[in-house]
């Protein structure tokens, strides 16, 4: 018996494009819903023109597409706007992450669409939301990044402005989105009816702070990029060995026993500087240097075995290209491939999210051609 997503029935309308939304509906595409994304004739999604290129396909597309049905739709044409009402009338999500006012010009904001399709749900993603003095400004992630704080804590100290390596403010904003449609849907199953999803950037990256807003609050002072370590916690650094840095993570008193036993600096336990781990935060600078004089003696495979054998938080700093062939990625099933009809087996993340009872396959449908599902679309529709 075929087995299905827990979404398995579930239909998407998909308005998206470039990163925080299709990111968003490529999680319920991998959890069994049907994904329809609607894209500008001839053009489509802005980043199919984006590198890195497989042939002349964009992998960058591929990545956050794979699973979706494609068809092509000029909304200020009538028969387009027949077609695209058709597919609204069979769906049950409706997604889209224009500038705030797009919709309502369209004729689609979420009053007109309640009215025409109750049960509906309808969310949208934008740079700062539906409200509020900037919600009709334009942004991308590193205007959010910047915004939102988290440049101000990245980086190295006395570092210039770092921008954190990934999407973040778009891949936050799609997540936090997918929560919300899911919510959503439950609550209709509750009640019949649809609810509308406002999902901003710029929300989303402050609810990501963490304990940045508390530092701030009880110091007094904001809290300034800090490189690998924790601002609170100590050791939780990056420390150098005779071969290159590892990482080390004690989160308490008993693993920071175990690690001087391990380095055979058992006087570093009663140093009163680095007795508890208020004192160690506040030597954070001394303890760094006294641990990295032993773990520079020997090789960071060595350091790294001994401080497994004792249960200790650690790890290499791995690049892209180890962790995709690292075997506790591979065990869960995340790098999975996707076979492209002109540019064969194309790997990409796999789907964190395991469910019981539901498959994870580790071959996914691929992203779709533009426009090439426009007749089976306007045919069940």
């Amino acid at each position: 018996m075929k087995q299905f997503g827990p979404l398995h029935g579930i239909t998407i309308v998909d308005l998206t494009r470039v990163l925080a939304g299709p990111f968003c509906t490529m999680v319920l595409a991998d959890l069994g819903a049907t994904v329809i994304k609607v894209e500008i004739p001839e053009h489509g999604d802005d980043s199919r023109h984006f590198g890195p290129f497989l042939g002349e396909t964009s992998a960058y597309f591929m990545s956050l597409n794979r699973g979706k049905q494609s068809i092509a739709l000029d909304l200020k044409q009538p028969k387009d706007r027949e077609n695209f009402e058709a597919l609204l009338s069979n769906a049950d999500v409706l997604i889209e992450n224009f500038r705030p006012g797009t919709m309502k010009r369209l004729g689609y904001d979420w009053i007109s669409l309640h009215n025409m399709y109750p049960e509906l749900i309808m969310a949208s993603i934008s740079g700062f939301g539906q409200t509020g003095p900037m919600s009709n400004e334009p942004a991308y992630d590193l205007v959010i990044q910047a915004m939102g704080g988290l440049m101000s804590i990245t980086g190295q100290p006395e570092g210039p402005p770092t921008r954190v390596g990934t999407s973040i403010g778009d891949i936050a904003s799609a997540m936090f989105a997918s929560n919300g449609i899911l919510a959503a849907l439950y609550h209709r199953s509750q009640t019949c009816e649809g609810s509308y999803v406002d999902i901003s950037m710029l929300d989303c990256q402050v609810a990501l702070l963490e304990n940045a807003i508390a530092r701030t609050h009880t110091q007094g002072n904001p809290p300034q990029p800090l490189g690998a370590r924790h601002p609170s916690i100590t050791p939780f650094d990056a420390f150098q060995t005779k071969d290159g840095p590892i990482v080390i993570a004690c989160g308490n008193d008993k693993l920071f026993q175990k690690l001087c036993d391990v380095l055979r600096r058992e006087e570093l336990k009663l140093d009163v500087r680095f007795v508890t781990n208020a004192a160690r935060t506040e030597h954070q600078e001394d303890l760094k240097v006294e641990l990295e004089s032993t773990l520079q003696t020997n090789h960071k495979e060595h350091w790294l075995e001994q401080l497994k054998l004792e249960g200790i938080p650690s790890g290499p700093i791995q690049n892209v290209k180890e962790v995709m062939e690292h075997p506790q990625v591979k065990a869960r099933n995340m790098i999975v491939t996707c076979q492209d009809p002109v540019e064969g087996a194309v790997p990409m993340a796999g789907n964190p999210i395991k469910i019981e009872g539901f498959p994870d396959p580790g071959k996914r449908a691929p992203a779709p051609r533009l426009d090439q599902d426009r007749e089976k679309l306007i045919g069940e529709s």
